[in-house]
């Protein structure tokens, strides 16, 4: 079973050269890595042609303008020939040698569409510095209603899922990872699985974090993703769905004091 990795740069430099090392590591080989470069101008491209000997083959690339990181997200799944297709982001790296085979192992044993598990928030100036813990649960059907859903980075679909319902909806500037997840767990019922382990660790600041004004961003187009998909909710969602975000803060703080 192949499995794709995508991961998206532009001006990553200064943290790409960790990511792709924690995909070389990786103790299951059987794999696709695809780099999707929008055109950038300091030594990301360096490090990729540095990189590209030690794939044998299993790196493809490529650099050129995009719309954004979506964007290039949907160039990479359509470049994707693995029969799963999961996300690695240019500032995040894998928790241990053991992810990949313990994902492809959960899709053989279990059949199942999906598989996510559990994230951990970095300094990113300090990456051994835990800052906070994203522990998921198995989804149930509502539960994105209720305001649960997968952290994106974990998140591995089969390819056949993205052909049968589609990619990132580009009109989705943040959260369209939210959107796709959305679309194809819960509105369309991709069966899924949940595993209890963390699968990355990633450095703070996201789009959809980064600021007062994109996490308000974000949630109006959680609200407009739901409307898209027929889900018609309260607008007071995003302080239900921010609550246990909250709560997982405070307990991970008290965790690490």
């Amino acid at each position: 079973m192949k499995i794709s990795i995508i991961t998206a740069t532009f001006n990553s430099g200064a943290t790409l050269r960790d990511t792709i090392q924690t995909v070389l590591t990786q103790t299951y080989q059987e794999i696709e890595y695809i780099i999707i470069d929008g055109n950038s101008r300091d030594n990301t491209l360096e490090i990729v042609r540095e990189f590209e000997p030690y794939f044998d083959g299993r790196m493809k690339w490529i650099s050129e303008p995009d719309n954004g990181i979506y964007d290039a997200m949907n160039k990479g799944i359509r470049m994707a020939t693995g029969d799963i297709i999961g996300i690695l982001n240019s500032d995040d790296f894998y928790n241990d040698e053991n992810v990949l085979a313990d994902i492809v192992n959960a899709f053989g044993c279990k059949k199942t569409d999906c598989v996510y598990g559990n994230l951990v928030f970095v300094d990113s100036a300090k990456p051994d510095k835990i800052v906070r813990r994203w522990i998921g649960s198995q989804h149930t059907p509502g539960a994105f209603l209720k305001g649960w859903h997968p952290a994106h980075p974990t998140f591995y679909a089969r390819r056949t899922c993205f052909e049968q319902y589609g990619d990132f909806d580009l009109s989705f500037e943040i959260s369209a990872d939210f959107e796709l997840m959305l679309r194809f767990i819960e509105k369309n019922g991709c069966s899924n699985y949940y595993i209890n382990r963390c699968f990355v660790k990633m450095r703070q600041g996201g789009a959809s974090t980064g600021s007062i004004k994109n996490i308000i961003k974000g949630n109006k187009n959680i609200l407009r993703a739901f409307r898209k998909n027929g889900y018609h909710i309260s607008c007071l969602y995003p302080a239900k769905r921010l609550l246990p975000k909250l709560i997982n803060v405070i307990t991970t703080q008290i965790r690490l004091e």
